[in-house]
């Protein structure tokens, strides 16, 4: 006979609920499934916000950029495997962006284990090398200590994803048990004397350069470390996609370490006797395909802030690192006074500054078309308020907004690092979920877009009114540019045939505008944002501008 359970007893998916909301979970992003039915049903009165996607690719996107955004561990529901698999990218940006993350999977009824039953998927094989922790509860009483330990997890050291299984009949039970309380996360500092010991390093150096990078930060130390540069005469550079580490108008800003670097950033890092990389990894593209710095022996007096152990002396052997996360570090360094004459330093900040400024300058650029997307930035520069959200996939159209797009302030910045294409709208509708009164905009491409566009409807539906400019030039850019290079003039594969967007955009019930000059640009904007529907501005770029400063031909000609 079946056991009859007591009024103390909760059915075990809302028990996973309840452990939610004890760790101050206020939003999930979810593809339902029959799978985790019982969780559903504990969300339907938790007083927590939740968002249907239509793909489970869009779900683990929207949850990484809440992670992103907020430093706490974003979470998505997803059911088994075919599901799991569709969320497989999203899981792989949160581990290689170090963004906090907790996906929850439906899994099979344990007694059709090792079967190979429907939908039967051995989580840990597949999620084990990108997910800082995976496991299955098996006992629904230790579902508070399971996920207790997934908020840890995702949270502390190097940010990262956690996956959990959750059997279905395991979901269904009904047990007494009491709710984890929120756990405090460990916090790491400075050994003692590393600030004395960097201070020395700091105050011998004639040309020292930071470089910013990771996750671990807040407003507050985004701020401070500005002060502090400003003060000892740092020149500040972000690394790839990190934008929102320093404002553009920053003094003290010298520019970004991504793809397409500009020259003479790269040449006053080589220069630079004192590198401080603090709170990044510094892996593929800040370094220049690992070219920026000698391995494992950097060149310069190397300084090293990472809050992961592993990480530290990984590839560079740094004078000095120090395990802690960017807050910690600039909350110790925070009252050091210049030891030495600053004004060398100064000016050399001020001269990188303004080669910066040119360098990022959209009105500079002119390309083949009647569309000038130099001009577009420079527009964008002038409307859009300093808190707008920039959410972007991959892709060459990215370079626009990563050289010409003036970032002005932490939190504005959805991009992935791991240079997954189809993550502009998903982070864009989290966003706007997230942060309803803000202006947050999609910038995609036309292959970008078709990967996850789809989840307009999910803007639609919760009358999100996001901007989607939708720069379309009928092809994968970035393969062409690449495949022009190396097999020049014999095309393969990289064609597409799109639709008319600003109808797609109707169609679904939103606001469309379709852009093919410059002239035309600013009132489509204008007109999107005044019909406060979700919006696609389709711009119909020149295939020959393919990037800012090359066109097709010239690539061809070699």
């Amino acid at each position: 006979m079946t056991a009859i359970p007591s009024s103390a007893a909760r059915l075990a998916g809302h028990v996973l609920v309840d452990q939610l909301r004890a760790h101050g979970v206020d939003h999930v992003f979810c593809v339902p499934g029959e799978s985790y039915l019982a969780v559903l049903d504990g969300l339907f009165d938790a007083g927590i916000e939740v968002t249907v996607c239509r793909q489970e690719g869009g779900v683990a996107y929207m949850a990484e950029a809440y992670g992103k955004l907020t430093g706490r561990p974003g979470v998505c529901m997803v059911t088994r495997a075919p599901g799991a698999s569709n969320a497989v990218p999203g899981i792989h940006v949160a581990s290689q962006d170090s963004t906090p993350m907790i996906m929850l999977v439906g899994q099979i009824d344990r007694s059709a284990r090792d079967r190979e039953a429907f939908q039967e998927m051995d989580y840990k094989a597949v999620f084990g090398t990108q997910a800082k922790w995976v496991a299955e509860i098996d006992q629904a009483e230790r579902i508070p200590e399971y996920l207790a330990r997934a908020f840890k997890v995702a949270a502390s050291g190097r940010p990262g994803p956690v996956v959990l299984a959750l059997p279905e009949d395991m979901l269904v039970e009904h047990i007494e048990v009491a709710d984890a309380r929120p756990g405090q996360l460990p916090q790491a500092w400075p050994a003692p004397g590393q600030v004395q010991q960097f201070e020395a390093l700091l105050a011998q150096a004639r040309r020292p350069m930071a470089l910013l990078g990771g996750s671990t930060w807040d407003a507050g130390s985004v701020a401070a470390f500005g002060e502090f540069a400003r003060a000892h005469g740092i020149p500040i550079a972000v690394q790839f996609r990190r934008q929102m580490l320093c404002p553009v108008d920053h003094p003290c800003f010298v520019g970004d370490l991504g793809l397409g670097c500009d020259p003479h950033l790269l040449a006053a890092i080589r220069e630079s006797d004192l590198i401080l990389a603090l709170g990044g990894r510094l892996s593929e593209v800040p370094s220049q395909n690992y070219t920026l710095f000698g391995i494992p022996n950097p060149d310069q007096t190397f300084v090293h802030v990472h809050p992961d152990t592993s990480e530290l002396n990984r590839v560079y052997q740094a004078d000095l690192a120090v395990a802690c996360t960017s807050a910690a570090w600039v909350a110790a360094i925070a009252g050091m006074a210049p030891a030495t004459d600053v004004s060398a330093r100064v000016a050399r900040c001020t001269e990188l500054h303004a080669a910066r400024q040119a360098w990022g300058d959209p009105a500079a650029i002119h390309h083949p078309g009647a569309l000038q997307m130099g001009e577009v930035m420079a527009h964008l520069n002038a409307v859009l308020p300093a808190d707008t959200i920039m959410a972007n996939g991959a892709g060459n159209f990215a370079t626009w907004v990563h050289r010409f797009y003036h970032f002005r302030a932490f939190g504005t910045q959805l991009a992935p690092t791991s240079g997954s294409m189809g993550y502009g709208l998903p982070a864009a509708v989290a966003a706007q979920r997230m942060y309803p009164n803000r202006r947050v905009i999609c910038f995609a491409g036309d292959g970008c877009f078709m990967m996850h566009g789809q989840e307009f409807s999910t803007a639609v539906q919760y009358g999100l009114p996001i901007i989607v400019i939708l720069i379309d030039n009928g092809m994968y850019g970035t393969i062409r540019m690449h495949q022009e290079r190396t097999y020049p003039g014999r095309v393969s594969a990289t064609t597409l045939h799109n639709p008319d967007f600003a109808a797609y955009a109707r169609a679904f019930g939103g606001h469309g505008e379709r852009v093919e000059t410059t002239e035309q640009f600013a009132p489509a904007l204008q007109r999107a944002i005044d019909s406060g529907l979700p919006a696609i501005i389709h711009c119909l770029l020149d295939p020959e501008a393919i990037t800012p400063t090359t066109t097709l031909s010239k690539l061809r000609a070699g």
